[in-house]
């Protein structure tokens, strides 16, 4: 028999979960032109959240505040119950519990695909090269990659280098993965063999925050929706209820272009 004794008192109440990744009221400007203007956003465990806008929205430029590749110039960003925008912080610490994929593949050219994806847990995390050998086989073996792990990046298509570039974030178990317009580079026959990656990456519980133009695929993968717009978030909320009934005039005006 489990919980409090009759007439005892009863089990305290369950702490909700401290957020995985939260935005305090993020300003970044380069020069005069001022790219995020007071975003805070919340992402908490296992949930898959798209940040959806125009180019030039502050999309890709809150992403790399979030993952320390930019500096704020306010506000507060937190991993987990850690102030990672305190400038006493080590970056490259933090950076280790985040994984991230851009645009660009960013695959070091003179590596392998394997020894890509095992730099960061060999050197980083300090893991064993036969540990991270095996687990990096296992995630390439699990996207089709395994023949190309001894091979170097551009004997790869664009979809594979952009699968090896989520297997090299992921590789690491980090706590959040941030995607920034990963299929953006991609012909359009690429894009869904890295989606579909993605769409599996989600169906585990992993934590992502990505930057997407791939409006049916937020729809469909996505836990929430935001929209970013000259560096506000004008709205945010289910796929339901952004795509199905947006309630700002600036939602509707930018869905209409994928709908016309």
């Amino acid at each position: 028999m489990t919980g409090a004794p009759v007439g005892g008192p009863p089990d305290p109440p369950a702490l909700p979960a401290l957020p995985a990744l939260r935005a305090e009221d993020l300003w970044k400007a380069f020069g005069d032109r001022e790219v995020l203007r007071g975003v805070s956003l919340e992402l908490r465990p296992h949930e898959v959240v798209a940040l959806i806008g125009a180019s030039g929205s502050g999309k890709s430029t809150l992403l790399r505040c979030l993952g320390l590749l930019e500096t704020i110039d306010d506000g507060r960003i937190f991993l987990g119950d850690e102030d990672i925008s305190d400038p006493r912080i080590d970056g490259n610490r933090v950076r280790a519990r985040l994984g991230a994929v851009f645009q660009s593949y960013n695959l070091f050219p003179h590596l392998s695909v394997l020894d890509n994806v095992t730099l960061a847990s060999r050197v980083v995390h300090r893991m064993p090269r036969a540990d991270a050998e095996a687990r990096a086989m296992g995630l390439l073996e699990r996207i089709g990659l395994a023949p190309f792990a001894r091979v170097h990046p551009d004997r790869l298509s664009g979809g594979q280098q952009q699968r090896a570039a989520i297997v090299r974030a992921i590789a690491t178990d980090p706590e959040v993965l941030l995607l920034d317009e990963i299929t953006s580079a991609l012909d359009p026959e690429l894009v869904g063999e890295v989606l579909e990656l993605v769409r599996s990456l989600a169906a585990e519980g992993t934590t992502i925050l990505m930057a997407t133009h791939e409006m049916a695929f937020a729809r469909d993968v996505a836990d929430r929706v935001v929209f970013l717009d000259q560096g506000v978030i004008v709205e945010e909320g289910a796929p339901s209820e952004v795509f199905g009934a947006p309630r700002h005039p600036r939602t509707r005006e930018f869905l209409a272009r994928f709908r016309a």
